[in-house]
């Protein structure tokens, strides 16, 4: 195997244990935040702005996200909480690294109320903002990497019992040095012996279809249809489904994956919102033909393919996807650093939510052009 083992990255060796709300947090912990400098404002996270910083001792830059609290009469954000929590538990190369937590002290100034701060590894490039500057130019190498990367991070947390549940382009990150790290873990959580969790989850552009008709009871391949429409932006540089609502977002989906049916997908019809929100029928499915003018390796195509299976238990896993012909056959996934080092100023958006895309339309690919008949679900996409 050529991805990290599960159990190899995080402290103990055994098993992580599963994060709890009502645990005392055991992480590292500054007093005054006045140990960091703020240089630059680089991004508004879920729940508080974030900065770029940098140790004054040490030197070190960093990512300070303020936590934002909103009811302080109900204390620490769950939010906050659960990925701190999480993050306490995976260390992993493909997964950004919280170093610690730091607050500001208490004064007369500030009512003798704290602010606290999220203290992440510094990482100079976020997926999205590569992907919306036309300057940046990904080989096929290069994409490779960048979702073997993602795979070997989705086959880690997954193998320790994670979910994401917020894959989507401005939540991966990228080093200069061109390690990938997956980032914003607030709407993770842990896989436990609930088998109901809200189904409340994963921005709508990057929701599968089991969220979209309700299920409750999901698991890991949440994520990996995030990790296929993410995929398929590396060619497409824009989301390739972009819903104004659920219902629309369905109608997308059944358009590039075909209808969404018992035949294709067993029990399907059993789900909660089956019979409450129109299932569009008569199409075929055509993620193959839709993506192939912009994705010319046949390898890619294959995979994508099976990473939006509509059937979430045929959907290829990590540990399967990073044995696909896909990563093995030439070229070879290739460093990103040098590609990375002509882009010094990113269009950082560092654990952000959800994309300015809508006045946003990339320029479309040449051979995209002599393609008149490209189904109605990419029209927002060029």
């Amino acid at each position: 195997m050529q991805h990290a083992q599960p159990s190899s990255s995080h402290s103990g060796g055994g098993p992580i244990r599963q994060p709890n709300r009502h645990e005392d947090l055991e992480f590292p912990y500054c007093p005054d935040s006045n140990k960091y400098e703020k240089l630059a404002k680089i991004g508004q996270g879920t729940f508080g702005e974030v900065f770029k910083a940098r140790d004054r001792k040490t030197k070190q830059v960093v990512a300070m996200k303020k936590v934002l609290m909103e009811n302080e009469k109900e204390g620490f954000p769950i939010t906050a909480l659960r990925e701190i929590k999480i993050l306490q538990l995976l260390k992993n190369e493909n997964v950004v690294n919280l170093i610690e937590i730091c607050r500001t002290k208490a004064t007369p100034y500030n009512r003798f109320k704290s602010t606290f701060y999220l203290i992440f590894e510094f990482c100079e490039h976020d997926l999205a903002g590569l992907l919306s500057n036309v300057n940046v130019k990904f080989s096929l190498g290069e994409i490779k990497k960048v979702m073997q990367q993602l795979l070997n991070g989705l086959y880690y947390i997954h193998t320790n019992n994670i979910l994401h549940r917020d894959m989507k382009a401005a939540n991966i990150l990228i080093t200069k040095a061109g390690v990938l790290k997956m980032a914003d873990f607030g709407l993770a959580r842990a896989l436990s012996h609930i088998t109901k969790y809200t189904n409340r989850v994963v921005t709508l552009w990057y929701r599968p279809p089991e969220l979209l008709l309700g299920e409750r009871n999901y698991g890991s391949p949440i994520d990996i249809w995030g990790a296929g429409c993410i995929m398929a932006e590396m060619w497409t540089r824009s989301p390739i489904m972009q819903g104004k609502t659920e219902q629309h977002q369905l109608t997308l989906i059944s358009q590039l994956c075909g209808s969404i049916k018992p035949e294709v997908w067993p029990g399907c019809d059993k789900l909660e919102l089956y019979s409450k929100l129109e299932i569009p029928d008569g199409h075929k499915r055509k993620v193959k033909e839709r993506l192939k003018p912009y994705v010319k390796d046949q390898y890619a195509l294959d995979l994508l393919d099976k990473l939006l299976c509509l059937d979430p238990s045929r959907r290829i896993d990590s540990d399967t996807a990073l044995n696909h012909d896909f990563f093995w056959e030439d070229p070879a996934p290739q460093d990103l650093s040098r590609m990375l080092s002509q882009h010094s100023t990113s269009m950082f958006e560092f654990l952000a939510p959800p994309r300015r895309l809508n006045n946003y339309r990339p320029a479309m690919p040449p051979q995209a052009k002599h393609q008149p008949n490209m189904d109605q679900h990419f029209e927002r996409v060029f």
